[in-house]
């Protein structure tokens, strides 16, 4: 079988890396239209155990991959300058840049060179595969090209949110809330390296509107977000990496095939990166069509097969980054709650967490919150 792979980020690159090492004679060719090093943003945010998934299937990726990862065991929220700790609630954390470096070896050992700075115009020019798969991102030419088939839509939330970076580094994954004269912001911060951290600031549209960020160029945008967290940073610059405010799209298909043509990864569907859990999607997304392919004969059969296996699975996921997404739109409403109670609501935002599982996952949050609920 003749596999194009239209796009070479983690999607892309892990599916490659699959079905070569399954089936050394497959013909799997991966174009990207950019360069191997290009990537915006830091970091890239696993929730805890992302990567356990990789384990029993694949152990020499986790191994490649989980070293070069920085991990904690609990997370911080910051309200009015009170620290809330939340335990149990572990992430990890690499570099994007690094992590694409890993997989792209990956995808070498098993014979696989991926073709940079090649921008497919037309599906036309893969008309000679077999399986065409879009993993190319949030701007799909694959879903693009069968929006209708694909029932594809993209809308988009209402926040505003820039990805920075800075030396400073911090211990665990934190999000500083914090309240001026001129509206709300919010910063995702965590170490994705021993000396360097991600540093994602959030607004919602009217504080975005009335700061003037609307009107700043990325170097402005930078030096009033070091201004805003001075104290978070202990007067540390930012670092800029193609750092322009962005609104979250929510990608959504009601098929994911048509024809010889298959998405995955941000191309079939986006989870808010509040949950830390869109490059793992994606990774899995390419194990479940990797299967598909082992099972199946025919492409029709392969895609059909792909669907059933992940679809339900993935649609739980994406409903509970949904809700967190909500979430994070009104969380300048949030912030009127007391620390505490403020956390409370941030655990519980997604809908998949009551107080009975709270108890086990974090016991020393939840005695506080019963005891400052007395």
């Amino acid at each position: 079988m003749r596999i194009a792979i239209v796009g070479a980020g983690p999607a892309g690159l892990y599916l490659a890396y699959l079905i070569k090492r399954r089936d050394r004679p497959a013909e799997v060719t991966v174009i990207e239209q950019n360069a191997p090093d290009a990537t915006f943003g830091f970091g890239v945010v696993f929730s805890e155990r992302a990567l356990e998934f990789l384990r029993d299937d694949d152990e020499a990726t986790f191994a490649a991959i989980v070293p070069h990862m920085e991990s904690w065991r609990d997370m911080t929220l910051v309200l009015r300058g009170e620290k809330v700790g939340i335990d149990g609630i572990g992430f990890s954390a690499i570099g994007r840049l690094h992590l694409l470096q890993l997989l792209q070896a990956r995808a070498r050992s098993v014979g696989v060179e991926p073709v940079y700075r090649r921008a497919v115009k037309s599906l036309d020019e893969l008309a000679d595969f077999d399986l065409v798969v879009g993993a190319d991102g949030v701007n799909s030419l694959v879903r693009r090209s069968h929006a209708g088939a694909f029932g594809a839509s993209v809308g988009y939330l209402s926040n505003r949110f820039a990805w920075f970076g800075t030396t400073k580094r911090f211990e665990t994954l934190t999000q500083t809330f914090i309240a001026t004269e001129q509206g709300y912001f919010n910063a995702h911060h965590y170490r994705h390296a021993p000396g360097t951290s991600t540093f994602v600031v959030e607004m919602n549209q009217e504080t975005f509107e009335r700061t003037g960020f609307a009107r700043m160029d990325e170097a402005a945008s930078r030096t009033a977000c070091e201004k805003l967290f001075a104290a978070t940073l202990d007067g540390q610059p930012l670092l800029s990496n193609n750092s322009i405010w962005r609104q979250f799209p929510l990608v959504h298909n009601q098929r994911w095939s048509h024809g010889n043509c298959v998405l995955l990864g941000d191309a079939l569907h986006t989870a808010h990166f509040s949950i830390g859990s869109g490059t793992r999607l994606a990774m899995e997304d390419a194990i479940a069509l990797d299967k598909a392919l082992a099972a199946q004969r025919d492409v029709p059969e392969v895609l059909a097969a792909y669907e059933a296996a992940r679809r339900p699975i993935l649609e739980k996921l994406v409903a509970g980054a949904n809700g967190s997404a909500q979430w994070y739109e009104h969380f300048a409403e949030h912030m009127r709650l007391k620390p505490v109670d403020f956390a409370m609501s941030y655990i519980t935002r997604s809908g998949r967490i009551d107080f009975e599982r709270l108890r086990k996952l974090s016991p020393q949050f939840a005695a506080r919150y019963e005891k400052e609920r007395r």
